[in-house]
Parts: C-alpha cells; structure tokens; sequence
C-alpha cells in the first residue's frame, strides 16, 4: 500500500516537473533579453534533470530487476544529474549576467539625468 502511494506521489512530481520544464522553455523562447532567455532556458534544464531523475526512481519501482531495466534507469538518473547539474551551473552563471547587466542598464540611466 506505502509502495503504491509512493508511485502515485512520484508520477504527480514527474507531471509537476514535465509542466514546469515546458512553461519554462516557453518563456526561453518569448524572452527579448538574452540574459532572461538563458536564465529559463537554466530553469528548463533544472527541470527536466529533476524529472528524468524522478523517471529512473518510478522505474525502479515499477520493473523487475532485468538488466536492461537496470540499464536503463542508470541512464536517466546519469542524464537526469547532469542536466541538474548543468542547469544549476547556467542558472548561476546568466543570473549574475541579469544581475550586471541591470546595474549598468540604471547607473547609464541616471547618469543621462
């Protein structure tokens, strides 16, 4: 029973994360600015490395022991981590770009008053 609620729980966080990836890719593709794209386009890989890693944990769940399930969940939860891991990085890099680029864009500003 804690099993199969846990399953219901894990594919409720996989749709969750399928959503959030897919708003986010959106909006990469309707930002003006470059740094704002980059930014969601960080949200979008963050998003999808959660939901692949939530995809090989369901896996692990639902099959058997095979190898080729093994195999496979390993791939997610390696692809998934890398993404995560890639997100993050970018995340980290374009908000400090957003960030730089809005102190220049006001000081330029306030400097033609």
């Amino acid at each position: 029973m804690l099993i199969d609620v846990l399953k219901y729980v894990l594919i409720a966080i996989f749709a969750l994360a399928m959503v959030c990836s897919a708003l986010n890719s959106i909006r990469s593709y309707r930002a003006v600015n470059a740094a704002d794209a980059g930014l969601y386009r960080s949200w979008t890989n963050i998003w999808m490395g959660g939901m692949l890693i939530v995809l090989s944990i369901i896996l692990m769940f639902v099959f058997t022991g095979s190898s080729l399930s093994i195999v496979v969940e390993a791939l997610f939860l390696i692809i998934g981590a890398y993404n995560l891991f890639a997100g993050l990085r970018n995340r980290s890099y374009f908000a400090r770009l957003r960030e730089h680029s809005g102190n220049q864009s006001g000081s330029a500003s306030r400097q033609s008053v």
